[in-house]
């Protein structure tokens, strides 16, 4: 189950909590019961609120030669077994065959210090 952090306004106290995605918490009380946190002097109606642990994850589309410029490899599944190296380079294969040593990536030309 996932975590998530929910923090209280009333008492200044964030508390990490595992639950269900479609679930939620609303108040110290809940919070309090899941948790087994003790309620202390806090109000048992006072509101939690959820806070976000980290940033969002940005995607950016980067085009396969971007890729194939910046050193990585790029495989697309096309069959079983069978992937295309989108981003071959000079003597690599363009498609890499399950059971064909020949057929991998040449990434030793690529890696270097």
């Amino acid at each position: 189950m996932p975590a998530y952090d929910y923090y209280c306004e009333a008492n200044g106290q964030t508390i990490e909590v595992n639950h269900p995605i479609g679930a939620a918490l609303g108040t110290w009380l809940e919070l309090c019961y899941v948790t087994g946190y003790p309620l202390g002097d806090t109000d048992p109606l006072a509101p939690v609120h959820k806070v976000m642990k980290t940033a969002p994850a940005v995607t950016v589309t980067v085009f396969n030669s971007e890729l194939k410029n910046a050193g990585f490899t790029k495989l697309v599944k096309r069959d079983a077994g069978v992937y295309e190296n989108v981003t071959a380079m000079d003597r690599e294969k363009r498609y890499m065959i399950k059971g064909d040593p020949s057929s991998v990536p040449q990434l030793h030309r690529k890696i270097r210090d």
